[in-house]
């Protein structure tokens, strides 16, 4: 006797699973442009790689003689994977059931999941469509009762955040709980027009509110993509599913499998001597130009490596992560474009955030400088700036990778001196065009000179006269004759000096693994 009929139930319930929530709920999801959760793993995962756990918990619907009618799969899918041949924990809600809600076998799938990636060491990636949370209003009528809000397995969630790679794909209308998946992650994205992130939806904040103006049908003007890639709560916001995963295993490609393991160096048949002669020009002689600091970084990195995060919030710091030699780095380079390059508090927060996630996952980190100090002025006081790039300050001085800087043209006051830790070895290179000191010799000049400025019969003159007399005294190879800076080099030796840097970082770090 065999157990062939078992195993032919078993292959029922799994077919009645990958019904998802049936034609109708499918089409409904495909209609609103959005990929059913299935569909989205095989897109996201290497293919035929993922291996799926718990596929046929749910809520079984039973005749009056106990013989099954049909199943109410879990809305949340997740399994083994690999992505670029390396593996994963992979996740999804699926919308199709509930919108993704609470329902039968839901909490303990989540929580193994989670579990599953921190005791087995894999990166987990999680594609989020709905609340994810305890259900409806409506439920507490069914429970009888409320009770005081409670997390199964965030401790889990923690727990990851510290010892593995995590990466959360927004992928629909996502409140609640499924809000605070997505922003519990190392690296986060949000698809423009289709995926919407917060703490509750239209209608609830029209409900509390009140007549304030809520429309209960915009859930773009209340969580959109373009709202929280600039505020922040989101990485980057990409047009389309397709994009999200592509560079969700873009991101993965520089991280270790988990903390303690170290990331892997790739091919690189870019040259390590490769001296870029646009770099000679690209800082301009007059102090005010901007100029183009993504450039410089095509021009010194890995060609086509540079993985650029968070673009649009944190504007005067641009962050990213890249390769030298194969070798992967963090990189962290002021925008003059943007503030001057000023670091305001949103960008002194983007820096921060992005330092500990170099350092926990022992990226060796370089830094472009061109930084004329935080902004200054009344909104930058009411945003507390200063507290924020003391904490940005406080990061680089508290991580234990490897850095190098290359100061490309300004660093003025405390967020000059953020640029590396003094305290430790400064790898650190400067280009002719330096420009450095406590303060901005414009901004202190009339006030340090007042008394020879009141007194001169031509101020004009005599304040033209005091510039000339400075600018010979804040000559950069001023500061190299007393090794206060330790090198000037020609902008072109700019990569293979990094390329340099990279392998004795990374030799530095695999001595110590």
């Amino acid at each position: 006797m065999t157990w062939a009929k078992e195993l032919e139930e078993l292959r029922r319930r799994e077919a009645l699973a990958e019904e998802m929530g049936g034609p109708e709920k499918l089409a409904r999801q495909h209609s609103r442009g959005k990929m059913a959760a299935r569909a989205r793993l095989a897109a996201l995962c290497d293919e035929g790689s993922f291996r799926e756990i718990g596929k046929i918990a749910g809520k079984g619907h039973y005749d009056e003689n106990g013989d099954l009618t049909g199943v109410t799969p879990a809305p949340f899918l997740f399994g083994k994977a690999t992505v670029g041949g390396r593996p994963i924990v992979a996740t999804a809600d699926d919308f199709t059931i509930r919108g993704g809600a609470a329902d039968a076998g839901i909490v303990r799938k989540m929580v193994q999941a989670e579990r599953m990636a921190h005791e087995l060491k894999l990166p987990i990636v999680k594609m989020i469509d709905g609340t994810g949370g305890g259900g409806s209003v409506k439920m507490l009528e069914q429970i009888g009762a409320t009770y005081i809000p409670a997390v199964p397995g965030w401790g889990d969630v923690v727990r990851n955040l510290e010892t593995v790679p995590v990466v959360a794909l927004a992928l629909g209308p996502t409140a609640g709980l499924g809000a605070a998946r997505a922003v519990a992650s190392h690296y986060s994205i949000m698809v423009r027009g289709l995926s919407q992130i917060f703490a509750a939806g239209p209608a609830v904040v029209a409900a509390m509110d009140g007549d304030h103006g809520t429309d209960p049908r915009d859930k773009e003007a209340l969580g959109g993509a373009d709202i929280h890639a600039s505020n922040g709560v989101i990485d980057d916001a990409v047009a389309s599913e397709a994009e999200a995963f592509a560079r969700a295993r873009h991101f993965l490609s520089f991280m270790p499998e988990h903390v303690g393991d170290l990331a892997r160096r790739a091919e690189s048949s870019d040259p390590v001597d490769r001296r870029e002669e646009a770099l000679l020009s690209l800082v301009p002689h007059e102090a005010n130009q901007v100029y183009s600091m993504r450039r410089a970084l095509e021009l010194i990195l890995d060609e086509g490596t540079v993985f650029e995060i968070g673009k649009g919030w944190g504007r005067a710091a641009i962050t990213a992560l890249a390769r030298l030699d194969g070798w992967p780095v963090a990189v962290v380079a002021s925008d003059p474009s943007f503030l001057g390059g000023s670091w305001e508090a949103k960008t002194a927060e983007k820096v921060e955030r992005f330092v500990k996630l170099a350092d926990q996952f022992r990226l060796p980190f370089v830094h472009l400088v061109d930084n004329p100090g935080f902004m200054i002025g009344r909104e930058a006081e009411m945003a507390g700036t200063i507290r924020y790039g003391v904490k940005a300050m406080n990061a680089i001085y508290r991580a234990s990778v490897p850095l190098a800087s290359v100061v490309m043209r300004r660093a003025y006051g405390i967020a000059g001196s953020a640029m590396s830790n003094a305290d430790r070895y400064q790898y650190r290179f400067c280009w002719p065009s330096g420009d450095w000191g406590s303060l901005p010799i414009a901004g202190g000049l009339e006030v340090a000179y007042k008394s020879e400025l009141e007194a001169s019969e031509d101020p004009a003159a005599e304040l033209a006269n005091i510039k000339q007399r400075l600018n010979k005294v804040t000559s950069p190879f001023r500061s190299a004759e007393r090794f206060n800076v330790e090198d000037i080099i020609d902008p072109r030796d700019t990569r293979p000096l990094l390329c340099e840097f990279a392998e004795l970082a990374w030799r530095r770090l695999s001595s110590a693994a």
